[in-house]
């Protein structure tokens, strides 16, 4: 049973309830009708990644649906939070890649993005065995990693709100789901 597609969805729910603040962010993203089973990092060799419609036209209600979910909430206030998910996917289409998620607080969505964009990258270039600095920022690491060679894209995805004024609960969810 290996994924053969993998799409990504996003979303925001807001509630008094912390479940269905939860439910509203996966209504958002399109993926509530699914029993979501959440998996580690590996983007499985010569898994196509599609657009959110494609995917969803291959999914039944009620089925059960695999995915790499980042996800966070809080009660607080115009607390900011971030849910992002990286991808770093090897020049080689029979080789694995990596997923990565990322949940924080305080961040925007470009800093969290980067950074799990970051973490997959990294996640991938130590499994491949690419020398490197670790404590380089991850531009200078990112050229270092695609002139290896062997890496041949990363991307990130990240959804980020401000915690309801009200103190409600909010809910930020990024997901790469898999079509089997």
């Amino acid at each position: 049973m290996i994924p053969r597609k993998a799409f990504v969805v996003k979303g925001t729910g807001v509630h008094k309830d912390r479940l269905a603040s939860f439910e509203l962010a996966l209504r958002d993203g399109g993926i509530e009708k699914f029993n979501l089973v959440t998996v580690s990092s590996i983007l499985p060799p010569n898994c196509e990644v599609v657009s959110k419609e494609e995917g969803l036209a291959e999914l039944s209600p009620g089925q059960i649906v695999y995915c790499v979910m980042a996800r966070n909430q809080t009660d607080e206030p115009r607390r900011q939070i971030a849910a992002a998910i990286g991808n770093a996917v090897p020049v080689k289409s029979k080789d694995y890649g990596y997923i990565s998620e990322h949940h924080s607080f305080g961040e925007d969505e470009r800093t969290a993005g980067i950074y799990a964009e970051d973490l997959a990258a990294t996640m991938l270039a130590t499994t491949l065995g690419v020398e490197f600095d670790a404590d380089s920022a991850w531009e200078e690491r990112e050229q270092v990693y695609k002139a290896s060679g062997h890496i041949f894209d990363t991307t990130h995805y990240c959804q980020c709100a401000q915690g309801d004024e009200n103190g409600l609960w909010t809910t930020v969810v990024v997901a790469m789901v898999f079509v089997i």
